[in-house]
């Protein structure tokens, strides 16, 4: 799932304080893609780490007929960004050209709550190191199927799979990333 987190005090919490004087050093630092939203607005990309979410232009088969189960996913993820403090604690190497982490709000895991609401898919083979958030994950996604969530309504494609050009037969042509 690609995250973009607003301003400086974003960059701020992803990062260790700067050192009093303002030079940068290894600890305090984080090597991404940028844009500027304006004059001293910027952002970067975070990939959630353990969690796979549905890319925005991507389509879900459920039981009224095939919705925007990725633009779901990216809305639920913006909300609930929105809705509180994010904490970002880095985790590994770059994925996709973007650094990974784990990401709560208010003490909400992010990649936790996209899974459980059936818009994203555990990856535990990325969180070895953290072995009660992979079962975490694993749990909540175990529910979401249970209890027919999102995705689960009906069929998908994995988003990995979908990042490679498979497409479910209902979704519009030129579909893509």
């Amino acid at each position: 799932m690609r995250l973009t987190l607003f301003g400086a005090l974003a960059l701020a919490t992803a990062c260790s304080a700067a050192a009093p004087n303002d030079a940068a050093s290894p600890a305090s630092t984080i090597a991404a893609r940028g844009r500027a939203l304006d004059g001293d607005t910027v952002t970067i990309d975070i990939r959630l780490s353990g969690a796979d979410a549905f890319e925005s232009r991507q389509w879900c088969q459920g039981n009224t007929g095939c919705w925007q189960c990725g633009k779901a996913a990216q809305d639920r993820a913006a909300r609930m960004l929105k809705g509180g403090e994010a904490t970002i604690r880095l985790t590994g190497s770059a994925s996709y050209g973007r650094p990974v982490g784990t990401v709560t709000v208010d003490g909400r895991d992010l990649g936790e709550t996209m899974i459980a609401a059936g818009l994203a898919l555990p990856v535990t083979g990325y969180l070895r190191a953290d072995p009660a958030r992979a079962a975490r994950y694993v749990a909540a996604y175990d529910r979401a199927v249970a209890a027919r969530i999102g995705a689960h309504e009906g069929s998908f494609i994995e988003p990995a799979r979908w990042r490679r050009g498979e497409r479910l037969s209902c979704e519009p042509r030129g579909s893509s990333r």
